[in-house]
């Protein structure tokens, strides 16, 4: 198994989608010991912004880039050759301003790339990066599930569910903490909750 595990939380040893990420993964690990995990975190080490130059820069021939243009597109061949070659992916996503970090939508960019995670047919869009597992352990400071008052300002887990069924997995597992700026007591249970939930991912896979 190849487990691709991806942090993006701007907090650090306080995140609480970095707790909950970390949790999924040892749970799938201890499940499958002989999986291979490959980490990357998109603040300590952020993927390249998708630019203008650096779609130039695809473009030329290898020998013709220079040396800044020859890391970012190793940089961006690395990261969908890492999406592509993981059989499960976990990622930690926390909400910003009801949606994804920055840092993980550069990421994201990096994956939908035409030929490879999708095509155009006359049917329609096909996805073509399915039989992957994807596990997201996501955080939110108030409310905003199926339900809440506020739950239409969620553009969190719903663009994430969109963008990996546009490239063919539709079937998405979420570990949610929600609530987690509320108090401090709110905070500890909701993630006790997440990492417990995040723990069962193993014996599910186990059982699968």
């Amino acid at each position: 198994m190849n487990l691709l595990h991806i942090d993006s939380s701007i907090l650090g040893d306080y995140s609480v989608s970095r707790k909950v990420s970390a949790a999924a993964v040892a749970a799938i690990v201890a499940a499958n010991p002989g999986a291979k995990v490959t980490y990357r975190d998109l603040d300590a080490r952020p993927a390249p912004h998708q630019s203008g130059a650096l779609m130039a820069a695809r473009g030329l021939d290898p020998a013709a880039r220079s040396p800044d243009q020859a890391r970012d597109v190793a940089e961006v061949d690395a990261i969908l050759d890492e999406f592509l070659a993981a059989d499960v992916v976990v990622i930690g996503v926390p909400m910003y301003n009801f949606g994804i970090p920055s840092q993980l939508k550069s990421w994201i960019d990096h994956l939908a790339v035409a030929g490879k995670t999708f095509r155009y047919s006359e049917s329609g869009v096909e996805g073509l990066a399915g039989g992957k597992r994807i596990i997201i352990a996501s955080s939110r400071g108030g409310f905003y599930g199926a339900g809440s008052p506020a739950a239409f300002l969620q553009h969190q887990e719903s663009y994430l569910r969109g963008f990996f069924g546009f490239i063919g997995v539709p079937d998405i597992e979420v570990v949610s903490a929600e609530g987690v700026n509320i108090s401090p007591d709110h905070k500890q249970k909701a993630l006790e909750g997440a990492v417990s939930q995040a723990a069962s991912l193993g014996r599910a896979l186990e059982a699968a």
